[in-house]
């Protein structure tokens, strides 16, 4: 199951998240046009990875920031895009276009900070831009908790889209990070999830400010939880929506 889109519309075109995408696109292009052969590639990610045992060394700063522009592969690419499409715009709508720019890329620092301390010695790099769209999934579970989240299900034969409202989906997927995250940290693992975690953390808290400037759970109590707009109405697909039952 994963989202695939959400019902929270955005009353502002939000130019710095069409900017972060069409950058990361344009890295993952150049990796796999340009950056040819496993000599430059390796050299590529030694570059431009984040690196843990190169950070406790004192070196690798660079990859702090560079690694929230590279990617694994391309599905790796697309469902980060996605996420980012999906929650990027309501936030840079919230905070403002270069407020977020900041916003995002202190939630990539926070992310890649917090997978570097369980293991300061690590020689696995870590890539992607997960860890910074996981701060925005912070942020927005702060100001939207009801906002709806069409969900795609699929088992095997089995195929419904789901809204959700934020608070289940976002709340599962952090549990998720943490269960897998200390899964990992006992037989290893692929994924950096305690760089989900603290992407998400640091976005949640960073949020803070800006939901008590708009009254805190007094602003809760005037939408509901819900976007402070009218809701996005999208026609009927051909896979079945299941409502949810009041």
């Amino acid at each position: 199951m994963f989202p695939i889109r959400d019902h929270n519309p955005s009353e502002k075109t939000p130019y710095v998240t069409y900017v972060i995408i069409a950058i990361n696109i344009a890295v993952f292009a150049w990796q796999e046009l340009v950056v040819t052969g496993i000599p430059a590639s390796n050299q590529f990610l030694i570059d431009y990875a984040f690196w843990p045992v190169l950070f406790d060394d004192g070196q690798g700063t660079l990859g702090l920031f560079t690694h929230m522009f590279l990617h694994a592969g391309f599905m790796h690419l697309a469902g980060n895009m996605l996420f980012l499409w999906i929650f990027g715009d309501n936030m840079e709508e919230e905070i403002g276009h270069l407020p977020f720019l900041g916003f995002y890329i202190l939630s990539g620092f926070a992310a890649a900070y917090l997978q570097y301390l369980p293991n300061v010695l690590s020689a696995v790099p870590m890539v992607g831009a997960s860890g910074a769209i996981a701060g925005v999934m912070g942020g927005y579970l702060l100001l939207f908790p009801k906002a709806r989240v069409d969900v795609f299900i699929f088992f095997v034969i089995f195929f419904r889209i789901l809204p959700i409202p934020s608070f289940i989906v976002l709340g599962l997927w952090m549990g998720l990070q943490v269960f897998n995250g200390l899964g990992s940290d006992l037989n290893g693992g692929g994924t950096a999830y305690w760089a989900h975690v603290g992407g998400f953390v640091a976005g949640f808290v960073m949020t803070i400010p800006v939901w008590l400037r708009r009254g805190g759970s007094r602003y809760w109590d005037r939408t509901s939880g819900h976007p402070p707009h009218p809701e996005t109405h999208y026609p009927k697909s051909s896979i079945p929506l299941i409502r949810r039952q009041k």
